[in-house]
């Protein structure tokens, strides 16, 4: 186990486990405890201070936080993105000024893409940023903004003419403080009180541009791909915590005369759990090797659309094994029900996968010979 996943093994059950009712209840994000777990630069060069984990080591990292708390190492997941993002492609001001700040955890990261009209058809969006005399301005409003409120900087995409198509859109810094920025909406959610994800209003905010016009959405692709990736592998963790509970369970409940383990019926479910656990890893793994590859695109697609599928299957299925007890919050298995629904849909639902691998589909038809 290398020292980053030993980080992550003692975090969640040092951190996140004895401390995520209390997040919840008084509804703030733990940026403290955040920043002190050593995992907010996993992606950013050493010499910002960040680990430059390969990607194949930092999804056992993701696949430990899942664990814990998928809503949590989702919020590491964005953060990861744009830390990664600011100190690998930003210009010398924007990294001087964020990229010891964001691998330390001292600033947080979020990114926004979606806007209320354009969720999976991400070239549908409309929030526009014009050049000016001094500098960039964006106005428009974006949606499902992780870390809304909460982080320093976000990461914003956008468009620069008002024509359809993806053709102009750019990538663009903002800081949170900066004027014309505002979080109106913060959304109610299944689980997760602490975690805030909502709309953020632009209203000629000035931004510093990261990926110029006619790259941005090749950035945030790019970026998005990691994030599916972590998606993947924080399924995973989950898949894997809601199997050790239900075996748990079941090795000490007895019913009918013997341990409810030892019931074929009960057996023969949780195995087919773990060969879905043992799947989503291999297809993550894979994901991971082919990130920034030609192949990398359809890799990721098949992970993230297996991993959550399996990891919502599978605590509805151990909480099953609980009877009426996987109900209650005495188990984690009704908030990882809520919570892997929230892994199907964050950073492209499994529907948009389907599309990926499907278009790979018709070009491998395409090259096939004529019977």
């Amino acid at each position: 186990m290398s020292e980053a996943v030993e980080r992550a093994v003692r975090f969640v059950r040092e951190e996140v486990r004895p401390n995520l009712d209390r997040w919840d209840r008084e509804a703030r994000y733990p940026r403290e405890a955040v920043a002190a777990s050593g995992l907010t630069g996993l992606f950013c060069p050493r010499a910002f201070g960040g680990l430059d984990l390969p990607f194949p080591e930092g999804m056992q990292v993701f696949e430990e936080l899942g664990r814990g708390d998928a809503a949590l190492a989702f919020s590491l997941s964005m953060h990861n993105a744009v830390a990664s993002a600011v100190t690998r492609q930003g210009d010398e001001e924007l990294r001087g000024r964020w990229g010891r700040r964001l691998a330390a955890g001292e600033a947080l990261g979020g990114f926004s893409l979606t806007e209320p009209h354009a969720g999976s058809d991400a070239t549908a969006i409309t929030t526009l940023a014009t050049e000016a005399t001094d500098g960039w301005r964006i106005s428009g409003r974006k949606a499902w903004v992780s870390l809304a409120g909460e982080a320093d900087l976000f990461l914003v995409v956008c468009k620069t003419r008002g024509e359809p198509g993806h053709r102009d859109i750019a990538m663009l810094a903002v800081e949170r403080e900066a004027p014309g920025v505002s979080f109106p909406r913060l959304y109610r959610k299944a689980a997760a009180d602490f975690l805030p994800i909502g709309e953020m209003e632009l209203d000629g905010a000035p931004g510093k541009v990261l990926a110029p016009p006619g790259q941005g959405m090749r950035a945030a692709l790019a970026a998005i791909d990691v994030a599916r990736c972590d998606i993947a592998a924080i399924a995973c963790g989950l898949l894997a915590e809601a199997l050790d509970v239900a075996l748990g369970y079941a090795r000490d409940r007895r019913a009918f005369g013997q341990r409810v383990l030892d019931l074929q019926g009960i057996q023969w479910a949780l195995a087919d759990l773990a060969t879905d656990l043992e799947a989503g890893r291999l297809l993550t793994r894979r994901a991971a090797e082919l990130l920034g590859t030609p192949g990398g695109p359809v890799a990721v697609a098949h992970a993230k659309r297996f991993c959550p599928d399996a990891a919502l299957r599978g605590a509805i299925a151990c909480s099953e094994v609980l009877g009426a007890y996987g109900w209650l919050h005495d188990f984690p298995l009704a908030r990882f029900i809520a919570l892997a629904k929230m892994l199907q849909v964050v950073d492209g639902t499994t529907e948009v996968q389907r599309i990926v691998i499907a278009r790979e589909l018709v070009r491998r038809a395409e090259g096939l010979g004529t019977g």
